[in-house]
């Protein structure tokens, strides 16, 4: 398991390839059910002791989106209507919390860090307003996707707009080494999004492109800004690469059971269509493993599930295969190295959130 929680911060892809299989020969006996706790130690509730940090976010994201052409202004309060679950300033907040208490017993989150938590949030729904625009999607959240309601070019500049705040953002925090490894971001964003828009014909260079196109897609966002809050409330690179491969194992897992979701959950729970990778051409986790008990996938897979019918067979193929409790499972192993790296931290009741979190992220249904 060492190549999940290697020290280095580059992504060993064709090791984790190899690893990949050895994970889906291994006997389940030896892997935790996905309905157990991950361990018998009582968790603090991440969302409950991220709240104070999080207060007035989502105003705070709207100042710095102050803005005079009322359309535009509308569009970007679209998004942020304070209903999400923020997630990722979440996780932001209780790593620099972690961190914090790690280093010197402060309990307070600086305003940088807490800054770092609004820039994650405004680049994350800067990438779903591209991506909704890429992929032709109508719904998001639960409602109408911006490119639905104002066309795909408003929504084009919308998006670019939100992400120029984050940047001014960015740069008021006036730390060279921060602005480097959140700028790190936006390109994994771009590069993942020219990965998913390529595919492999070999089947393990195909799983390697999946994983890094997740990585650069997901995790690197949660990965970096983890990162960022570590390196200004500690001195310690060891605690940085920490907090950075927390948010990578975590980002990840989070994706993967995304995949899952995808083949197992109703539109209206999830907030958008079910099997819309499929019909986005996409061959997800679930649908790499079942292509190893149904080999007459590949051709369906190197032609984007193009043909009339290909969609509803593959998804077909995905529900008889175990394809989606070997994604499953591969989750819990990225948990697991989560787990293994913020256990380094000294104990808190933020380490401990954070804990608890890698467990809600494998347990949840939307």
């Amino acid at each position: 398991m060492c190549q999940f929680t290697q020290r280095s911060s580059t992504f060993s892809f064709p090791k984790l390839c190899s690893l990949f299989w050895r994970f889906h020969h291994t006997s389940t006996s030896h892997l935790c059910s996905c309905s157990k706790t991950i361990s018998d130690e009582k968790y603090q509730d991440p969302f409950q002791l991220g709240r104070k940090d999080l207060k007035n976010l989502y105003e705070d994201i709207k100042k710095e989106l102050l803005v005079s052409a009322a359309e535009l202004k509308e569009m970007c309060d679209y998004y942020f209507d304070g209903k999400g679950k923020a997630f990722r300033p979440m996780i932001v907040v209780l790593m620099a919390r972690a961190c914090n208490i790690h280093h010197n017993n402060s309990k307070e989150v600086q305003a940088s860090q807490r800054s770092v938590a609004i820039i994650a949030e405004m680049i994350h729904t800067a990438s779903l307003v591209h991506d909704d625009v890429i992929d032709d999607a109508n719904s998001r959240r639960g409602k109408r996707t911006l490119n639905q309601i104002w066309g795909e070019r408003k929504a084009v500049l919308a998006g670019d707009f939100i992400l120029s705040a984050a940047s001014v953002a960015l740069a008021r925090i006036g730390n060279t080494t921060i602005i480097s490894v959140l700028t790190q971001v936006i390109e994994d964003l771009v590069r993942g999004e020219f990965l998913q828009l390529g595919s492999k014909e070999n089947e393990n260079e195909r799983f390697a492109h999946y994983l890094e196109k997740t990585f650069k897609k997901t995790a690197s966002l949660i990965a970096n800004s983890c990162k960022a809050v570590s390196i200004l409330g500690c001195p310690d690179p060891k605690v940085h690469e920490i907090a950075y491969q927390y948010g990578k194992n975590v980002g990840i897992a989070f994706q993967l059971i995304d995949d899952v979701l995808d083949f197992t959950s109703c539109a209206d729970h999830l907030g958008k269509p079910t099997a819309a990778d499929l019909k986005l051409g996409l061959a997800t986790g679930p649908v790499l493993f079942a292509c190893r008990q149904f080999p007459e996938m590949n051709a369906m897979i190197m032609r984007r599930f193009s043909k009339p019918g290909d969609v509803e067979r593959a998804r077909n193929y995905v529900l008889q295969s175990d394809g989606v409790q070997q994604t499953t499972y591969l989750a819990q192993r990225y948990c697991h190295a989560a787990t293994r790296e913020i256990r380094k931290l000294r104990p808190s009741p933020e380490r401990e959130a954070l804990i608890h979190l890698t467990e809600m992220v494998l347990m949840r249904d939307k």
